[in-house]
Formats: structure tokens, sequence, C-alpha cells
């Protein structure tokens, strides 16, 4: 048929684009897949769940789908309204190196597997980085950045206070695990979107910070940023008290916890960490219950898979 034909009987060009449209969103209504980067309006406040699934054996479970997933907050059946499994979206990573004097002998292999990681993991048109460590202050030592370089010669200065340094400082020592937490998640991970996470290089020993092992956790939380605790210690020092605070943070925040170890390398933690990262389900839902005053509410993320174990944070901080 002929333009003139078809204007003739009434559809002038813009009013037939705009029927086109609307005839093209009610057949993939019918269809539709599962939108990968899902738009929401401002008003509307969607709770974000990162999770990753394994089998008995420690293997990532890497093809469930919507439906072999059950999400629940305070005890009450929620409808979960966006699902992916992507593994190209970019990261925001924070290294987090304990440089406090418990860990002056493990520091080179830190920083060595730091420079191999983020050689490896860093995709300088997707992905952030930033580096801080912490003893008896804490210190970014370069803030959130893709560029290689900048990374690499941040690392060269991360080492243990000098003794001349000590001796300046009150109590002569300390490691603010907890206080490095607080301000990584408060003042980076906070202003940030996407999947984030810090990796922490420590003895899990914490000395003198003003913050408690809970409101390190809160401010994760909070910031929507995972932990990965990595114990790293000197034989010399011994573990002490941080294996059960690790594993705490970690397992609050929907991170993992690792011990270096001869059949354990930390080239191979970051290896494991980075496939975790890579191959996380995103999963979001609207609560059912409005908010009626800022409040921490408890998610309980499952599978109906038998045999299957989900990593994925306890809660979330419902802000009015």
């Amino acid at each position: 048929m002929a333009d003139g034909a078809f204007y003739a009987k009434g559809m002038d060009r813009r009013r037939f684009v705009l029927a086109a449209s609307s005839l093209a969103w009610g057949l993939r209504g019918q269809s539709a897949p599962e939108a990968e980067e899902p738009t929401f309006k401002t008003e509307v406040k969607v709770v974000n769940v990162l999770a990753t699934v394994r089998n008995k054996s420690g293997a990532l479970i890497s093809d469930l789908t919507k439906d072999d997933f059950t999400i629940t907050e305070d005890a009450r059946p929620q409808t979960i309204r966006y699902f992916s499994r992507q593994t190209d979206l970019p990261l925001t990573i924070g290294l987090l190196v304990d440089t406090s004097m418990s860990q002056v002998k493990v520091l080179d292999y830190e920083r060595g597997a730091s420079f191999r990681f983020i050689d490896q993991i860093l995709r300088e048109t997707k992905d952030k980085v930033f580096v801080m460590q912490f003893d008896v202050s804490v210190q970014v030592r370069q803030g959130l950045t893709a560029n290689r370089k900048e990374l690499d010669d941040a690392l060269t200065y991360v080492d243990a206070p000098t003794r001349n340094e000590l001796r300046t400082m009150t109590g002569g020592g300390g490691t603010l695990l907890y206080d490095s937490i607080v301000r990584a998640s408060e003042d980076i991970m906070s202003k940030q979107q996407g999947r984030k996470a810090v990796f922490v290089m420590t003895d899990g020993v914490d000395f003198g910070s003003e913050n408690t092992v809970t409101s390190a956790i809160e401010a994760a939380q909070k910031a929507d940023t995972l932990i990965y605790s990595i114990l790293f210690a000197d034989s010399g020092y011994g573990d002490g008290d941080g294996r059960p605070v690790l594993m705490r943070m970690s397992s609050a925040t929907g991170g993992g916890f690792y011990i270096v170890s001869k059949k354990l390398t930390i080239d191979q933690i970051f290896e494991k960490i980075e496939a975790e990262l890579r191959g996380q389900y995103s999963l979001g839902y609207v609560s059912d219950k409005r908010v009626g005053i800022s409040e921490w509410r408890k998610i309980k993320l499952t599978t109906n898979q038998p045999g299957l174990v989900v990593q994925a944070r306890e809660r979330y901080w419902a802000q009015r």
C-alpha cells in the first residue's frame, strides 16, 4: 500500500509509530525475559540481595532460576520481583590490609598476592578498587580507581609502622580492624552502587577500635557491602580469637571466610572469591510492609533444591 493511501485512512506517521510501539510492548508482556538491569522508580524501595549457592562439596551452583528460591522478611514470605545471574557486572572492591605488628612477617605475601589479584580481576572499563591499611590508625592509601598503576604504587607503600612511629603513639600499638570496616563502609561503599565487597586480610584480632564488631557489621550491611575475611596470621603470634569474629562478619554480610594455609594459598583464595563474585545471583523484592520507622529487618533466603547451601546477608536496614 502506498504511503499516501495509508495516511488517507487517517493514520499519520506519529500515530503509527506509537501504535506499533504499544503492540510490541503488548507482545513482550506475554513472554518477556527478566530484565538484566532493572530500573526502579525512586519511590519504590527495592531490597536487593546477592546470593552465592554451593552444593555439599562446596562447588558453585550456577543454573538455578527464580522459582528455585524463596525469600522471607521477618518470617513473612516475599515475592521475588527481580532476578538475574550476570558474570560481567561492575565490581567495587576494597582491599583492607592489617599492617599491625602481628602481620609484619606476612605483609610481603599479602602485597604480592594483592598485586596479582588486581592484575587478574580489574577491568579498567568497569571495576574500581581502593586500598586501605589499618594498624594504630586507618589510612586510605588509594581511593577508588580503575588505574592499575595507581593501585600498584599504593600497595608498595602499605607497610607496618616503624618503631619510631610506634613510640610517638599512645599505647605503643593497635589494630583498628572494626574502625577500618566502618570507615570503608560509610565513607566509600555507601556512595557506590552495584556489587560491593571488602577483602580483609588480617589475623582477626582488634585492639583499640572505637567501634565494635556489631557496629562494623551494621555499617557494612547498611552499605550493602560483602565482607570477605582472609585469616592470614604469623605463626609466631597465632590466630588468637580472630577466627570467630571474622566468620561472624562474613556470614552476617553474605561474604565468605577463608584461612590461608599450605593447602590453600592466598592466590587460590583470591581466585575463589573472584569466581564467587562473578557468579552470584541478584534478587530483588519490594517489602509487603511499608516503612513506618527506620529499623533492621531479617532476611532469610533459601532454595527448594535439596543439598544446596545459600550464602546471603542476614538483614537489611529499612530506611524511612
